[in-house]
């Protein structure tokens, strides 16, 4: 059981016609989730991540291609996947008006739960998010970090085994977003959950998710963990510093020498971008001490997911957001989203909140 798959896509497609132009912003999505896992979706505004979270929650229906979300067909058994996932969208999730408590209560009632159990699991969510001291207060009247708090335990009410979080730490601040990230962490090891997010911190993904999908232009580019992803596709950049231009202009030779990685100088030093540069680094000084050539200063940067994105598409994700609407990201900011990647349109969702 603790392989089997939770979510299955195959050939998930999603086209949109604007002003007579059909354009897609999914292509061909394929992939599966284990139970358990953690997975980060990123890729810049517009790159149809938010499109696809809507495909797989059943919000929006696909062009082409089926999927299967907790073992039930996305197409075919919609209601049976809408009763066993939660999903936390950009908007806050609660009614304004409404205590956060009340709000969990009701959310249990659309789920069918009795009194007795909602009551109870309304608890135990203000006990493990952290929300006893805020519970009686109204929606409106909580800060950033708490409505997102409540977002979650929202998505969480019916105990689903899988959560749809779409940019959830968007807008907070620092500390805000690390405890909310400590409340995710302390979900899934208390129960399990299998988390599937999109976010465009990617430290985020970097630190916390066990498995990295990066999407462009509709489509998923790289899928592995972000060690592997940084190993094989970046690599660390090394940097030495020399006296003079002449040393430096020496010393390429010195270091080519160790590395199939292009070497490069750049005034008076020498640069390179090569995996596992942390044991590359002091072979390179000693290789260049040997050779009569002083090391005057040697960095070693580890690389980040930006740089696997930059190394996949020639440009970074800052790059590849700029100008673009983030409407894809934040459906709800016209009626009728925009997908920035390709200029294509979609109906935005309901702003009734989190799995109503």
């Amino acid at each position: 059981m603790a392989n089997e798959s939770i979510i299955q896509a195959q050939g998930l497609t999603k086209r949109f016609t604007v002003k007579g132009k059909t354009v897609e912003a999914v292509t061909d999505l394929a992939f599966e989730v284990a139970r358990g896992e953690l997975v980060a979706f990123l890729g810049p505004n517009g790159a149809g991540k938010s499109t696809s979270l809507r495909m797989l929650t059943t919000l929006i229906p696909p062009t082409a291609g089926t999927a299967k979300v907790v073992g039930f067909d996305i197409l075919k058994q919609p209601a049976d996947v809408r009763a066993r996932i939660g999903y936390v969208g950009q908007l806050t999730s609660g009614s304004f008006s409404q205590r956060a408590r009340d709000e969990l209560l009701s959310q249990g009632a659309f789920y069918g739960m009795s009194k007795a159990a909602a009551r109870t699991r309304a608890d135990e969510l203000i006990e493990s998010l952290d929300l006893a001291g805020f519970a009686t207060r109204s929606v409106q009247q909580l800060s950033g970090g708490q409505k997102r708090r409540l977002d979650i335990a929202l998505g969480l009410m019916h105990a689903p085994p899988l959560l749809f979080l779409d940019e959830p730490s968007t807008g907070l601040d620092p500390q805000s977003r690390a405890n909310l990230w400590q409340h995710i962490i302390d979900l899934r090891a208390q129960h399990g959950t299998t988390v599937f997010l999109t976010t465009h911190y990617l430290e985020e993904a970097d630190r916390y998710a066990e498995r990295v999908m990066v999407m462009d232009r509709g489509r998923v580019i790289a899928d592995d963990t972000a060690v592997r992803l940084k190993a094989d596709l970046a690599g660390d950049v090394l940097t030495f510093g020399f006296a003079t231009e002449t040393d430096a202009a020496a010393a390429v030779a010195v270091v080519q020498r160790l590395t199939d990685r292009e070497v490069r100088r750049a005034a008076a030093s020498v640069v390179l971008t090569a995996p596992e540069g942390d044991a590359l680094l002091p072979a390179a000084v000693r290789a260049l001490d040997a050779a009569d050539l002083t090391v005057r200063t040697a960095t070693g940067v580890p690389p980040t997911l930006d740089d696997v994105f930059l190394a996949l598409t020639g440009r970074t994700l800052r790059e590849a957001g700029e100008g673009e609407s983030e409407s894809d990201d934040d459906p709800d900011k016209s009626a009728d989203a925009v997908d920035a990647a390709s200029g294509t349109a979609e109906p935005a969702p309901e702003k009734t909140g989190a799995n109503r």
